[in-house]
């Protein structure tokens, strides 16, 4: 669910610009009736908290890695007090050398890393074409394993091919990148900057007339994209040059059979889920854009007066590199998973998810460890306006052995504000399910931290809805250590903020409305106040189901159409 997954959420092909909108940097934190915003009541719920013991909790984020330098997160980085850094040993006998915030799985010993993967469904199409492709295939006889790969290769072989609306999209964003790239030399010369931003350009008078063709030129290139966000000159070249190129990869892929990068790169038996000690410790990696950003929003340090507030204030950060520009490997998630639960994570954030999970085994048995040592799982519900109770969206809770679902697993969708965005309150990229999707969170024009020692900036998708949840669960954690991950998990749930049953929201993708309730399992939106209320009416359990506290008479409230949840 990287940003080059799905980068058409931020460069949409339209015609107009999105209209100004007043300043709205930490809109997802703020509260309905006091601040006009549907955020997620947080000042009020520190209010709540004041006076109340807090223990730390370490939060995984697993991830394209996170920038350990940038000023708000540097001091919250979980820190493997075992490990000596830098000695190339591995002190704590864990099997990963220098694991000091985390792990990178998408290295290897020699430092060198991978950072563009093909999608699972190329993957997929090749792994298992000589198995079943023009075969006669008797789907009695094949085991479970094999009968779900049959299945896969079937799905993945009736998507391969490319329309001709993909490849002119391609061929129009390819046109685009040129002329922003043409017009930014010439822009760059008279403004005798290398680095600017769309607000700097409209107010910077050119002298000469090709400056000012080229200052047009590249604002005629920026409607065209129609941004939410205000990139540099040299990240939308950056953006725009990774995604028409993967968009062109995938377009060759159709073809001929692209090469196994994973295997150039980080040598492990991928088949041989045993085979887990590769990797290395640069947690950082060659992209660290989007796990930097989803760190921030859970944990940005919250008493040092810069920069930004993350969602929870006792919390140290275990990166874990697991996701590369282009879909993630089944095997690295089980086993970041795996490490974060033995490393002493209590909530794990996920934002990535693809269509395709052929070794699908691995991660259920590494959800189902994790239920097992008391670990929450947060995963984004994905950007494509899909309902994921009709299309795949993996990784899920649906476990493969016994069709059974993990109780410790929230999928998240994404919200937005009438006064942000185009004012959807749903937003119009989230995934969504009735079966499938637990809650909304914001997750439309969040600001956060980037990479660079200052860097912050606006990002969208579920992406950013997902750690929303898991900086709301880190607090119950953290303030109610003794409740178990289902019970975080049903504070979150059950405190769900509900609009009244008239309430209709535009369903994404779809040219229809729908009710909440018809649109995920909660039919609410997260509010941290109300989760941390009901936290507090819960007593430690024993057995399956949340045991509400006898003497308190709390329950989750309503709220009416008329607040801003309309």
């Amino acid at each position: 669910m990287l940003r080059l997954k799905s980068l058409l959420i931020l460069l949409l092909l339209a015609t107009t610009l999105v209209n100004a909108q007043n300043n709205v940097q930490g809109w997802h934190l703020k509260d309905p009736q006091a601040d006009g915003f549907n955020g997620i009541s947080l000042e009020k719920t520190y209010r709540f908290l004041k006076g109340k013991k807090s223990t730390p909790v370490i939060v995984a984020v697993i991830d394209s890695g996170i920038d350990t330098t940038q000023e708000d997160l540097k001091s919250i980085l979980w820190v493997n007090t075992k490990e000596i850094p830098g000695n190339g040993k591995d002190d704590d006998g864990n099997g990963y050398i220098d694991d000091v915030h985390g792990w990178n799985f998408l290295g290897n010993k020699n430092g060198n890393n991978l950072k563009r993967a093909n999608n699972e469904r190329t993957r997929v199409y090749y792994e298992f074409k000589d198995k079943f492709d023009g075969k006669e295939i008797d789907t009695t006889k094949l085991t479970p394993d094999e009968k779900w790969q049959f299945a896969a290769w079937l799905k993945a072989e009736a998507q391969m091919g490319v329309s001709a609306d993909e490849k002119l999209q391609v061929q129009m964003l390819e046109a685009i990148c040129k002329s922003i790239k043409r017009n930014d030399a010439v822009i760059r010369t008279e403004m005798n900057k290398e680095e600017y931003t769309s607000s700097d350009l409209e107010s910077f008078v050119p002298e000469t007339s090709k400056g000012k063709q080229a200052k047009m030129g590249y604002i005629s290139c920026l409607k065209m994209l129609s941004l939410e966000e205000e990139p540099t000159n040299k990240e939308l070249i950056t953006e725009l040059d990774e995604y028409v190129e993967g968009k062109k990869q995938n377009i060759a892929n159709s073809i001929q059979k692209p090469e196994d990068v994973r295997a150039q790169v980080i040598g492990d038996d991928y088949y041989n889920i045993n085979d887990k000690f590769y990797g290395n410790s640069d947690v950082m990696g060659p992209d660290p854009m989007h796990g930097t950003h989803v760190s921030g929003i859970i944990a940005a340090d919250r008493n040092n007066n810069i920069g930004i507030n993350g969602v929870a204030d006792n919390v140290k950060i275990m990166v874990l590199r697991a996701v590369p520009d282009g879909d993630e490997y089944d095997k690295d998630i089980a086993l970041a998973i795996k490490y974060a639960v033995d490393n002493g994570a209590r909530v794990i954030n996920m934002s990535f998810g693809k269509s395709f999970s052929p070794e699908k085994k691995w991660v259920d048995e590494a959800v189902q460890y994790a239920a097992a040592k008391d670990v929450l799982l947060v995963h984004a519900a994905g950007n494509e306006s899909h309902n994921i109770d009709s299309v795949d969206n993996f990784p899920n809770p649906r476990m493969m052995v016994n069709n059974t679902l993990a109780a410790n697993f929230l999928t998240v969708g994404a919200s937005g504000d009438k006064n942000v965005g185009n004012g959807q309150i749903i937003a119009d990229f989230s995934n969504y399910g009735k079966a499938n999707v637990d809650v909304f969170a914001p997750g439309v024009k969040i600001y956060s931290t980037l990479p660079g020692e200052k860097g912050y900036g606006f990002l969208n998708g579920t992406s950013m809805a997902a750690p929303v949840v898991t900086g709301v669960a880190a607090l119950i954690r953290s303030y109610y250590p003794a409740l178990s991950a289902k019970q975080v998990k049903y504070a979150i749930d059950a405190s769900a903020e509900k609009l009244t049953d008239s309430s209709l929201l535009q369903v994404p993708g779809e040219d229809r409305v729908a009710l909440a309730t018809d649109i995920s399992i909660t039919g609410g939106f997260l509010n941290a106040n109300a989760a941390l209320e009901l936290a507090a009416t819960l007593q430690p359990e024993n057995t399956n189901k949340p045991v509400p506290n006898k003497k308190s008479k709390k329950k989750p409230t309503l709220v009416n159409s008329k607040s801003s949840k309309n």
